[in-house]
């Protein structure tokens, strides 16, 4: 019986579809942490704390370092390094086959360009930081009370990362698995066309006796 070998070429997807899954992931993203924070600045700003569930409350706080206020004073580095990263994600987006990778690489971005609007747009509004480039604090306010307080952008960012890393892990499996496969009904193939010939071979040693 005849058998159909499998490939372990992944389909090819539109220029549409990967664009577009990148793009509506990071919009969505950007346009969520954005206006999760002009709320956070017009309802916290007075000092009020807002209690959601368990420890989770929104507490208003400001952040001039990377995520979950790490590297404080260090924004400037650390909004340059956050674009060579998105730059690198969409590069690698260029080539991805994966519709869910292109998505957790959106959702990656949109974190990124999240925090580094605030760097660019938010300069001198908080008490205390400076007025130089990307110097602006991050606004952050989900606050778990064991944890440092962060936001959406950092939530994303973290989720896209983690993402794209098992991504990364499952892909070399399928990849095997699939070769794998492809080899075994290589050799199947093999075996059927030698049992074939020697089918023939058998019948016309039997015709010439």
């Amino acid at each position: 019986m005849e058998s159909v070998p499998l490939t372990s070429h992944p389909p090819k997807i539109t220029a549409l579809q990967r664009w577009g899954a990148v793009g509506l992931a990071t919009i969505s993203v950007v346009l969520l942490d954005q206006l999760s924070k002009v709320w956070a600045l017009r309802r916290l700003s007075s000092g009020e704390m807002v209690d959601v569930l368990f420890s989770l409350r929104f507490n208003l706080a400001f952040n001039t370092g990377m995520a979950f206020s790490k590297g404080a004073g260090k924004g400037p580095l650390i909004g340059l390094v956050a674009l060579v990263v998105a730059g690198v994600l969409i590069f690698i987006a260029r080539k991805s086959t994966s519709i869910l990778q292109l998505v957790f690489i959106g959702i990656v971005v949109g974190g990124a360009v999240g925090n580094v609007i605030d760097r660019m747009s938010r300069v001198g509004e908080a008490p205390n930081f400076g007025t130089g480039f990307m110097s602006g604090a991050v606004v952050d306010f989900i606050d778990l009370q064991w944890w440092p307080i962060f936001n959406i952008a950092d939530a994303a960012i973290v989720v896209g990362g983690i993402g794209l890393v098992l991504i990364g892990i499952r892909a070399p499996v399928e990849e095997d698995t699939a070769a794998a496969a492809s080899t075994d009904d290589e050799t199947d193939d093999q075996t059927d066309d030698q049992t074939g010939v020697a089918t023939d071979s058998a019948g016309a040693d039997s015709a010439d006796g």
